[in-house]
């Protein structure tokens, strides 16, 4: 039957693909990306872990993520991309399910290890690589959908995890942990999941493939890419947009719990990941009539207003309106990243420009949590480490107006082409 759905069909099946790979972010969110916050949070109330040891081991989780992502794009370029995500499935399960066997800091970093290589591999590149496949024109839209599970991880997922944790703690909790990953990704990826819509007779978007055409996937080569002033300026951008960004959500919970208490700590991640989706759903009907780099360096720009107000908020209401207004850039910053990419290089060597992307960015990503975590420690609080935050945002506001515009090689106009072989994944 779900075969049917893929080669039968007169309805495109490409906006199937866009829901699994929503539930696969929304995994990766809220029991991975948000999660960590939350961990944070009990090994430093459990074990009496400083925040800045703790912050190390989330360092070495995305350190681990970025590099990982090579290998993973330079697999999803020729093979079926659902045979990493499955693999992917299999490691988070055992590096959650180890995550309540932990007793010393070094066994964290090696738990964390394991869980980033899961995580990479069933996460953000895979599930933004299918997408940019199967739309083109469409594909803000479609990129808008699929990374509203990012948010939705963090309102559905995310309070339900620190719910298991409050409960039972992470020795007890971890099992669960471990069942809400897999079931969460495996039978979404082996149902609704397909690398390609070329071999379902479907061309990007919904058209047909007329009989005799021959599909190409265009775009920018690797090697070309990568010398471009854009590819330069993005990425570097990205260190310090993503580094504060991800530095402030990683202490959150711990933020709004020394001024408040726990239940405005849970508010906390279901206002930011509300309004992530209300600002991505703003960004999605925006992009189109705007140029995307000055988008984005708006964000970027709104991001540090946020995290400079969060660094002073020292009461409730004023603490959630100031996460609010940081979680209605959180969608779109990391969403242009994809779009960035995608509308200036094309689907050619997407996966491996992306994941070269990525990994620049995630130097910014791994040290966030790092720098705000010592920086809490050193002060004695977290205003220090929020307005550290808002000058990395200002930062990336400079360094990606030094971009230039993403409308240069597009698949409509790029000459470079390749026939898609339908057994790639």
């Amino acid at each position: 039957m779900i075969n049917q759905l893929f080669t039968r069909s007169d309805k495109f099946p490409g906006w199937w693909v866009v829901g699994a790979c929503f539930v696969l972010l929304a995994m990766s969110s809220g029991v991975g990306f948000y999660g960590l916050a939350v961990y944070l949070n009990a090994f430093s109330n459990e074990f009496g872990w400083s925040v800045s040891s703790i912050s190390l081991a989330t360092t070495s989780f995305f350190l681990v993520g970025g590099l990982s992502g090579l290998w993973i794009a330079k697999f999803i370029a020729t093979h079926d991309v659902r045979i990493m995500i499955l693999g992917g499935a299999v490691l988070g399960t055992v590096a959650l399910y180890m995550l309540g066997f932990v007793e010393h800091r070094w066994q964290l970093f090696a738990v964390y290890i394991l869980y980033a290589l899961g995580w990479s591999a069933a996460g953000l590149g895979p599930a933004t690589t299918v997408v940019t496949r199967w739309f083109h024109a469409k594909r803000a839209s479609a990129l808008a959908i699929a990374s509203t599970g990012l948010s939705v991880g963090g309102i559905v997922v995310t309070p339900f995890i620190k719910w298991i944790i409050d409960e039972h703690g992470i020795r007890g909790g971890s099992p669960w942990l471990a069942l809400v990953w897999l079931v969460g990704i495996v039978p979404v990826t082996i149902l609704f999941l397909r690398p390609y819509p070329q071999p379902f007779g479907w061309l990007p978007d919904g058209e047909r493939v007329a009989e005799g055409e021959t599909p190409l996937v265009t775009g920018t080569p690797l090697h070309e890419a990568v010398k471009s002033r854009f590819f330069l300026a993005v990425s570097i951008g990205y260190i310090f947009a993503m580094g504060a960004q991800v530095g402030a959500i990683q202490q959150l919970v711990k933020l709004v719990e020394e001024r408040t208490d726990k239940g405005t700590a849970t508010a906390a991640m279901i206002v930011l990941s509300t309004m992530s989706i209300l600002g991505r759903f703003a960004g999605g009907r925006l992009i189109p009539r705007t140029s995307m780099i000055r988008f984005t360096i708006g964000t970027a720009g709104v991001q540090a207003i946020a995290l400079a107000a969060l660094s002073f908020m020292e009461s409730a209401l004023p603490i959630l309106l100031s996460i609010g207004l940081l979680g209605s850039t959180l969608g779109n910053m990391l969403m242009m990243q994809s779009l960035l990419i995608a509308d200036r290089f094309g689907v050619l060597d997407f996966p491996r420009i992306s994941a070269r992307v990525a990994l620049i960015s995630f130097s910014g990503t791994a040290g966030g949590p790092l720098l705000l975590g010592w920086l809490h420690d050193a002060a004695g609080g977290y205003r220090t480490s929020y307005l550290a935050a808002s000058m990395c945002s200002l930062i990336a506001v400079v360094i990606f107006s030094m971009a230039g515009s993403s409308k240069i090689a597009t698949d409509a106009t790029d000459p470079i082409g390749v026939v898609v072989d339908p057994k790639r994944g």
